[in-house]
């Protein structure tokens, strides 16, 4: 097994319950795929440097997961399909890096 991050961007327009539904079904997607979520980050609405497909910020929601080939086909052929993920990408590596997370809020820090 090879571990992976994957991140992708949904539209900035979708409700907090259909984030939360996009999220599940990719955690859904990898499980079921011979492939186990280690960690989940949700980095929130950022913006985007240029607009994509007419859009300003979106909805970042980052996977680190345990997986194999199966895993990441599926995960491609799932995403081609969901017209609520502007962008994605995966990244494969010898080791994760589970204690770093990037997007933390501020007030999370002090605590």
């Amino acid at each position: 097994m090879n571990f992976y991050e994957h991140t992708l961007v949904a539209k900035q327009d979708l409700s907090s319950t259909e984030i939360e539904k996009v999220q599940a079904k990719y955690n859904d997607i990898i499980n079921a795929s011979s492939g186990k979520v280690i960690k989940v980050e949700k980095w929130g609405l950022l913006n985007f440097a240029r607009k994509i497909d007419n859009y300003n910020k979106g909805f970042y929601i980052h996977y680190k997961f345990e997986g194999n080939n199966k895993t990441i086909d599926e995960i491609k052929k799932n995403i081609i399909i969901d017209s609520s993920v502007l962008r994605h990408l995966t990244i494969k590596y010898k080791k994760l890096d589970l204690d770093t997370e990037y997007f933390k809020k501020e007030n999370e820090k002090k605590k």
